[in-house]
């Protein structure tokens, strides 16, 4: 019986739902940072991740050319070498696809009507309620 409880959870919906929007390109800085043992040279980076694509406020970009920007020829640390490829692309937000414009459009109306009726409710609530204490007065 127990197994059968397992099996259910398996067939909810995941705990956290993804967006719909297009996935952003390039890999994080610290899931590149956790494929190596740390103290490690430049080089040996650049042999094993060079290609890969990183994400950074720019938008992708190779790890090869920004640590080719970068002086220093070994990282003992983890955080050394984050802070080296900070110090070249920045912090901050990474950007998204952009939405097209008729979806921007398409979107401020959609909220625009679910202001109205919000706005509709609450005054029919705020409308409504004198009476019904009244009617619930007279009830008594």
């Amino acid at each position: 019986m127990a197994d059968e409880d397992e099996d259910e959870d398996d067939s909810e919906e995941p705990a956290v739902t993804l967006g719909d929007g297009a996935a952003v390109e390039g890999a994080p800085l610290a899931r590149i940072a956790a494929r190596f043992m740390w103290g490690i040279e430049k080089s040996t980076i650049v042999e094993r991740e060079g290609d890969t694509v990183i994400r950074t406020p720019d938008g992708p970009r190779e790890l090869g050319d920004v640590l080719a920007a970068v002086e220093e020829p070994y990282f003992g640390t983890r955080q050394e070498f984050v802070d080296a490829v900070e110090a070249v692309v920045g912090t901050g937000p990474v950007p998204t696809a952009e939405p097209a414009p008729d979806d921007d459009a398409e979107t401020e109306e959609a909220d625009a009507d679910e202001e109205g009726a919000t706005d509709e409710e609450d005054t029919e609530a705020e409308e409504d309620t004198p009476e019904e204490a009244e009617s619930e007065d007279d009830e008594e």
